[in-house]
């Protein structure tokens, strides 16, 4: 029944039409390829994580490519060696078209992230040989996304407070600050000092980063529903844009009487899997905001099967990252599509985890413009290619 309806969102005559504009694929290889390390531009401990340092750099990885007989190729984020083998044994010799046909198997047979770089680069196909963005297959609803800056480290209130402001003068019309502090009241210290910087001009999103664990320990520290409750009323009258996980993982129950509780949205679902999560979260009424991610929620498939429940449900979907450079790139197609996706999160902490970083594996990535926003690339699939001088 939820792939029934979820159908009824692509457009119909779109997908058509490029079916039989398209020529006849068949997929004869499914490949990692490596990526040079060009720089290194420092290291951070993430808030979410205390206690343990990350290196950033530009370049270094790999990513997935999957090839046709006819010379176009399809590009996806990375995935790992065994995945890639499972993979190779479902694709090979197929349409890429079969996307449907396919998502079953790829679940069961190769499963994880995996299978959403696999369906990433399978519409990507899909959109070179039909000569058309994904975003205008999957029916067009915006050209461009406002793009919030989503914060990494802690930092300290004078120095978040520059970020704001720097990041103000350059377009930005939102920043999510990390709500990480021992206290609460440092917490809505640091929010407080923002919106005075600022004033009502930016939109400011916080995030506990509470659901990081399926368990009840995670690293740092754990809040329980009382600070979640009291933050959230200090938010409000700060006039937070939402609140962001601030309950465990599955702690349904207590997230659907905070969400009663306070009027400020209260967001999440990065870290959860299938649309059958989701659904409960509704039905529970857990969240204002869902917040699936690519990389994440179940394949592309499931991605959009859950942003098609969100919009029946008449709430918000406002999907996590997507890991930063070909994940979010697929999001910025799907938010793109969405009626009820106002935003969509770029991770951007200058000047050691710009979001140009992850995006400089691509020759013509986006770039949030002066008006804050995302343009769509309007090259055929996702429009974007990859950096021939990073390729090792």
């Amino acid at each position: 029944m939820l792939r029934r309806s979820f159908l009824k969102t692509v457009p119909a005559a779109a997908m058509l039409q490029a079916a039989k504009s398209a020529p006849r694929l068949k997929i004869t290889g499914v490949r990692l390829v490596p990526l040079k390390v060009l720089r290194e531009t420092g290291s951070m401990e993430a808030a979410w994580n205390p206690g343990t340092v990350n290196q950033y750099r530009i370049g270094g990885g790999t990513y997935l490519e999957i090839q046709t007989d006819q010379g176009l190729a399809g590009i996806g984020p990375a995935m790992d060696d065994r995945s890639l083998h499972n993979a190779q044994k479902q694709l090979i010799g197929r349409d890429p078209f079969d996307i449907g046909e396919l998502a079953g198997p790829l679940r069961y047979y190769v499963g994880g992230r995996a299978v959403s770089s696999l369906e990433i680069a399978l519409w990507d196909l899909a959109g070179k040989a039909s000569n058309q963005p994904v975003y205008k297959l999957w029916g067009a609803k915006k050209d461009r996304v406002p793009a919030y800056a989503s914060m990494i480290q802690l930092s300290t209130p004078e120095e978040r407070v520059r970020m704001a402001l720097q990041l103000q003068s350059e377009g930005w019309k939102a920043i999510k600050l990390r709500l990480h502090y021992p206290t609460m009241r440092e917490d809505i210290a640091l929010v407080a000092a923002v919106r005075k910087a600022v004033g009502d001009s930016m939109q400011i999103m916080t995030d506990a980063n509470q659901a990081q664990s399926s368990t009840g320990w995670q690293p740092g520290v754990v809040w329980d529903f009382r600070r979640a409750l009291e933050t959230a009323r200090e938010l409000e009258k700060l006039n937070v844009y939402w609140l962001e996980e601030p309950l465990r993982r599955y702690d349904w129950d207590a997230l659907a009487e905070l969400n009663r509780q306070v009027s400020i949205p209260i967001a999440g679902g990065e870290n959860n899997v299938g649309v059958h999560e989701f659904r409960t979260m509704l039905e529970k009424g857990v969240f204002d905001i869902l917040q699936p991610d690519i990389m994440v929620a179940d394949g592309v498939t499931g991605f959009r099967e859950i942003a098609a429940l969100t919009a029946a449900w008449n709430k918000i979907v406002i999907p996590h990252h997507g890991g930063g450079n070909l994940g979010t790139i697929a999001q910025l197609h799907a938010i793109a599509s969405w009626p009820n996706a106002p935003w969509i999160e770029i991770l951007h902490d200058p000047p050691v985890a710009p979001y140009t970083n992850g995006f400089a594996m691509m020759e013509n990535a986006p770039k949030v413009d002066r008006d804050g926003y995302l343009n769509l690339p309007q090259g055929p699939g996702r429009g974007v290619t990859i950096n021939r001088a990073m390729i090792s």
